[in-house]
């Protein structure tokens, strides 16, 4: 029976969404009687200088952690850093474990990880599995990162090409990143969507007099207005702001922010300077045993991703929200992935980026209107339950494993 090796850069305990989705499929699998490697760092994601143990073996997965440095995510130079280091000893490790016929499941932190990774499991004849969160070189291109324009871009992202096409699988998490994928001439059958997911098991919508963090947090008469996760650069909150300052004049209504992430410092600078601190309330990321609280404690959340990193990202912040039976109020383009999802469920809103008067008529309109919340609430539950649950991804990724494995 094939081995399976996963490499990325955070795993359990950590809490970021990557490591939380590739924590669940490989218990999964190693429930299903398979023999699962976690090549990964010692460090969390929001504490590089975190020293995990080297090695271990949590649920029969077996995990094995490699030395990097631990600048973390301030600079650009620094982050670069982490992420070389990250790919020498991950490198190093997975050529001296991996065997002919084992699979190798690559994730997309660091970036670009399948471009040396597709070679070691070619010298070794291994079958490489690409699992696309994102899409780089053309998200930094975008984000404005130097010296990515130009020839270096154009040749970093040949070489990306060239480690899709030799992948027996690429895994991507949306349909606009499948398409993008085939546009540069991916074959076709060796792209495969598979959606992220939360535990929905866990999550499921909780009553406000039944959620304790509503009086611990002090917003038991409040409507709240809620964002749960990363506030990166690749998303925006200015809409947003604009949105809380039209509101000025409903002070019931909230913007609770729980998370982090590179924009919260500015954001939180901005609410100060605009003096809208008594509309706004931040919190830390929460633990995972406590999202089922978070995530309904809003009335109904936002999400927001720059139009021009559509088809390159897909905020999977979504999945949580709707098994939480919460309305989301897309930010966007309203062609975007979760756009789309929004308005073919009739669980949300779409509203374009930079539409902060769009934006308070959705907040005002939902505030005004309970049945409503009510009804775009069930049907992002029955969303998940009938199109996007945990178990139905998981069973897919165990299909496509499957699948693999047959004699060729």
């Amino acid at each position: 029976m094939s081995r399976i090796f996963f490499i990325n850069r955070f795993f359990y305990p950590d809490h970021s969404a990557t490591s939380q989705i590739l924590s669940d499929l490989a218990w999964h699998l190693t429930g299903m009687g398979r023999v699962v490697h976690v090549i990964t760092s010692g460090q969390t994601y929001d504490n590089p200088a975190a020293q995990l143990r080297s090695e271990e073996v949590i649920q029969g997965v077996r995990v094995h952690r490699v030395s990097s440095t631990g600048f973390g995510r301030a600079g650009l130079f620094g982050r670069l850093f982490d992420y070389l280091s990250f790919y020498w000893s991950a490198l190093i490790l997975l050529w001296r474990l991996v065997e002919a016929g084992d699979i190798v499941v690559v994730k997309t932190d660091p970036p670009l990880l399948s471009v040396p990774a597709a070679l070691v499991a070619r010298a070794k004849r291994a079958l490489l599995v690409n699992w696309l969160q994102d899409v780089y070189p053309e998200i930094a291109i975008e984000l404005g990162v130097p010296f990515l324009r130009g020839p270096i871009g154009w040749l970093i992202a040949k070489l990306r090409d060239l480690s899709l096409r030799s992948a027996a699988a690429n895994v991507v998490v949306g349909e606009r990143m499948r398409a993008l994928l085939v546009s540069k001439n991916i074959q076709p059958d060796k792209v495969y969507c598979i959606p992220n997911w939360c535990d929905d098991s866990e999550i499921f919508e909780v009553a406000h007099s039944d959620n304790p963090l509503r009086s611990e947090w002090k917003l038991q008469d409040k409507f709240v207005v809620g964002y749960s996760g990363n506030l990166g650069r690749a998303h925006d909150y200015q809409t947003m702001l604009a949105a809380a300052e039209l509101l000025r004049g409903h002070p019931e209504i909230v913007f609770l922010m729980i998370g982090g992430g590179h924009q919260v410092k500015d954001l939180a600078r901005e609410v100060e300077a605009r003096g809208l601190a008594g509309a706004f309330c931040f919190k830390p990321y929460q633990p995972r045993a406590q999202l089922k609280q978070s995530l309904c404690l809003p009335d109904v959340h936002w999400l927001s991703l720059e139009p021009r990193l559509e088809g390159l990202i897909v905020p999977s912040k979504f999945y949580g929200i709707a098994a939480a039976a919460r309305p989301t109020i897309a930010v966007g383009d309203l062609d975007g992935e979760i756009a789309r999802l929004v308005q073919h469920h009739a669980c949300g809103i779409g509203i374009t980026r930079g539409d902060g008067r769009g934006m308070a008529d959705a907040i005002l309109s939902l505030y005004n209107d309970a049945e409503r919340r009510r009804l775009m609430g069930q049907n992002a539950r029955k969303m998940i339950d009938e199109h996007a649950g945990r178990g139905r991804s998981l069973q897919a990724w165990e299909s496509l494993l499957v699948r693999l494995c047959l004699p060729r």
